[in-house]
């Protein structure tokens, strides 16, 4: 797992020029770039790095810098930072997976309006705490804090990242069913098979330890 920076799938985008003038100018406009990485620091959105079609590299960018390569921006609605992302980093270690079961696949977002937005699966981000002798403050192993966060390119020309909770993923030969599981209960258990003193494995140097002989 990663401290800090982690590579992500190199995704051809544009960024919004504002961004490379600490949103001073230069409004409605873009400029290609490739994103290949991301920062996580909590407390913090997820924060991307990019490179420009002229070799230089801009790091920590949130993701409403960013619309999809062959949107005309000017018709790209401009959605808030908060609307895009729900939830802050969890960690200093973020872990990158793109599952293959959502890949290529097509879902939607609830948003903070009520409204839907759909779009297409392109990775996703977790977090971890990642060694017993460093002080945990965060949430990131807590069961009912946790949160991952699903990166989407949607179909507006804008890119999201959104949690389990907030995404219904489209997998025609399976995802048969129209209802929405608005009455699921958050996930507060924590699962151990080892907090019991009732059973405890038995003191011989047996392989198949406590399984009884039987007799031919």
């Amino acid at each position: 797992m990663a401290y800090l920076n982690v590579n992500i799938p190199a995704t051809y985008a544009q960024v919004r020029r504002e961004y490379l003038y600490d949103l001073s100018g230069h409004v409605g406009e873009v400029e290609d770039c490739i994103i290949f990485g991301m920062a996580s620091i909590p407390g913090h959105a997820l924060l991307f790095h990019a490179i420009m079609e002229n070799g230089a590299i801009f790091y920590r960018l949130p993701i409403s810098a960013f619309i999809q390569r062959g949107f005309d921006v000017k018709k790209v609605p401009r959605m808030r930072l908060d609307e895009l992302e729900l939830w802050n980093c969890f960690s200093y270690y973020p872990a990158i997976s793109v599952y293959d079961i959502l890949g290529s696949q097509s879902g939607k977002y609830l948003g903070k309006d009520k409204k839907w937005y759909e779009g297409n699966y392109l990775f996703t981000v977790d977090w971890a705490h990642p060694e017993s002798n460093i002080v945990d403050t965060d949430h990131s192993e807590i069961p009912h804090e946790h949160k991952c966060a699903h990166i989407i390119a949607l179909s507006n020309g804008n890119y999201a990242a959104q949690p389990n909770n907030r995404v219904i993923w489209s997998i025609p030969s399976f995802t048969v069913k129209d209802e929405v599981p608005f009455d699921w209960k958050v996930q507060t258990s924590e699962w151990n098979v080892e907090n019991t003193s009732k059973w405890r494995t038995e003191d011989s140097d047996k392989f198949f330890y406590g399984v009884e002989e039987k007799d031919d």
